[in-house]
């Protein structure tokens, strides 16, 4: 049974040494700031909650509870991860995709097609300068 590449993935993170891992992870945080800083700008507000409430979570870190997309989860090693909502902000699948009675304001999707490009040139020339330099 096709394990669909899991396998071949893996063993090729393994292989990668800890110390270039580590020296992607501020970069990867940053990148996901970037992205973030474009889907609070996107948000149909001016301040507030929704805005106050897109976050970038780290490597190792647990998102917060009630936010999109997926809820509280691990954010695994050599991985960010950019979230809206918390406890108290439970809405923005509703402003991102709208209700029958009210409109649809993307902001968290288009704020990551934006960046997307962007954020993975930055982890890529991080992964290149922490290789070279562990050479």
């Amino acid at each position: 049974m096709s394990d669909g590449g899991l396998s071949s993935f893996q063993r090729r993170m393994r292989a990668i040494p800890e110390a270039v891992r580590r020296a992607v992870g501020p970069s990867l945080v940053a990148a996901a700031e970037d992205v973030a800083e474009v889907q609070r700008a996107l948000a149909p507000v001016d301040e507030g909650e929704l805005r106050a409430s897109i976050v970038v979570t780290g490597p190792g870190q647990t998102t917060p509870a009630y936010s999109q997309p997926g809820g509280a989860f691990a954010v695994p090693e050599n991985a960010a991860a950019v979230t809206a909502g918390n406890s108290e902000v439970r809405y923005p699948h509703l402003q991102e995709f709208g209700t029958s009675f009210h409109p649809a304001h993307p902001f968290f999707w288009p704020g990551f097609r934006l960046r997307r490009k962007a954020a993975a040139a930055k982890i890529k020339r991080a992964i290149g300068k922490a290789v070279r330099a562990a050479k």
